[in-house]
């Protein structure tokens, strides 16, 4: 069973960075989406970006285009998430996940495959 685990969270002022990483336990030809999502206490979870791991596609969320930079190493078994210029608003606990069947890639009920979650806390 393919297993996700996060690293890189922290706290860190507006306007600074962090690079978030998700470290596959085993390449799998089955995963055809890398993707993170976000989650505030009291709020659903947040698709924030996602990696087409066949076509080489990346989309982002409207409040991170810009900021945020999905990328992975050649393995594709490592992929990070460069955050900058962060705000106060991008506070959350940060999932990693994966999904073995295409589909709306912002819609969580697709993944199958989910990390523990890194904590980010940016404070202003």
């Amino acid at each position: 069973q393919v297993q996700l685990v996060e690293s890189g969270g922290g706290s860190v002022q507006a306007g600074g960075s962090l690079r978030l990483s998700c470290g596959v336990s085993e390449a799998s030809s089955s995963i055809l989406i890398m993707a993170w999502f976000r989650q505030t206490p009291g709020k659903e979870r947040e698709a924030v970006a996602a990696f087409y791991l066949r076509s080489g596609i990346i989309y982002y969320a409207d409040s991170v285009n810009g900021r945020f930079t999905m990328s992975h190493d050649n393995a594709k078994i490592t992929f990070y998430l460069q955050m900058t210029d962060l705000k106060p608003e991008d506070t959350a606990v940060y999932y990693c996940a994966a999904r073995r069947a295409y589909g709306v890639w912002s819609d969580e009920r697709g993944y199958d495959i989910w990390g523990q979650g890194t904590q980010v806390t940016v404070s202003s």
